[in-house]
């Protein structure tokens, strides 16, 4: 075949190729990408609402300034409550951050070693995890250890565990995911097994170590560890896409905690106040500075960002796991980000 009409055949099907393409872009975000971006916070969240989401709610701290709060569509959707920032929201996998300062704080005590191994401290689960005698503690803080994630299980969804042991017990008895220390793989049952272990080694719930240890010491009276500490009417509802159920009152034994008290602890965790002398240097060998979160129903991120001293909080009372509901949910997050950057920097 000639050059030209070999070039000419790419061409075309370089064309085809991306016309097809296009059927399977997920134009939603691409919208709410490309829009021009609005003037203030405030109208962000009204547009995520637009977009999908039920409620959310947004908390601004820049170093130096009073906090700002904003929130848009509803708290309750059935009642007709707006949304308000006050409200509390359950935080999912940002809870991981206090508890990787309570092991650092233990770790510091000399009460937990990073270098001792599962079958050291979990002998009666030897057994019933691969490698358990090469992960580390410093393994599972780091999602490093190869234990597979209990939510992956095919009937952790259908077929919800009752309490912590039936959790745990979806990801024992399991094929390692990979080598310990060899990649990452982010799992919760190495957050489940290290808050059994602070449980072991301090002699009572880990939830009461975070809050004499991490909560009280920073002032935080709105962080709970579970719903039955609090009012449920305070307790922001959350939604699947699709299902006609309130999710609120799922997941008792998760904490919760209004975007303030996240953004004072997560400002805390950047600027080291939540740790005493020698613990910030353990904590940055072995954790991150920033988390998301997410739950049937609720979505949340949280981060600092030093080149502006800012934290920002999200949170959102919408999900959909096999839909776009996170990436919309960052891309929101992304866009309030660019107002506070530039409403600072302007």
């Amino acid at each position: 075949m000639p050059k030209s009409k070999t070039k000419q055949t790419l061409r075309i099907l370089f064309i085809l190729a991306s016309i097809g393409s296009l059927y399977f872009v997920p134009w939603p975000l691409v919208k709410a990408w490309i829009r021009p971006l609005p003037d203030t916070v405030q109208e962000q969240l009204e547009e995520g609402v637009e977009q999908g989401f039920d409620g959310m709610i947004v908390y601004v701290e820049q170093g130096g300034k009073s906090p700002e709060f904003y929130a848009a569509g509803w708290h309750d959707r059935e009642k007709k409550i707006p949304a308000y920032p006050q409200a509390l929201f359950k935080i999912a996998s940002i809870t991981k951050l206090y508890v990787a300062v309570a092991t650092t704080k233990l770790v510091k005590e000399g009460r937990l070693s990073l270098d001792k191994t599962v079958a050291e401290y979990f002998p009666e689960l030897a057994g019933r995890i691969e490698n358990s005698d090469r992960i580390t503690l410093r393994m599972m803080v780091q999602h490093r250890s190869g234990i597979p994630n209990f939510v992956d299980h095919p009937d952790y969804w259908t077929n919800p565990p009752k309490n912590k042991e039936e959790t745990l017990a979806y990801g024992l008895d399991l094929p390692a995911d990979f080598e310990p220390g060899e990649s990452y793989g982010y799992s919760n049952t190495n957050y489940r097994l290290i808050s059994d272990l602070i449980d072991k080694t301090v002699g009572y719930p880990h939830q009461q170590y975070i809050r004499e240890e991490i909560l009280t010491p920073l002032g935080l009276k709105n962080t709970y560890t579970s719903l039955t500490e609090v009012n449920m009417d305070e307790v922001m509802s959350g939604y699947y896409v699709g299902v006609d159920q309130d999710f609120k009152t799922e997941n008792t034994g998760l904490m919760l905690a209004t975007a303030e008290d996240v953004g004072i602890f997560l400002r805390a965790l950047n600027d080291g106040s939540v740790f005493k002398e020698g613990e910030q240097e353990i904590y940055t060998d072995i954790y991150v500075y920033e988390h998301t979160g997410l739950l049937p129903g609720y979505q949340s991120i949280a981060k600092y960002f030093p080149d502006i001293d800012t934290v920002v909080i999200q949170f959102n009372n919408t999900s959909n796991f096999n839909g776009y509901d996170w990436s919309l949910a960052e891309i929101i997050y992304g866009r309030v980000v660019k107002i506070v950057r530039r409403n600072k920097e302007g």
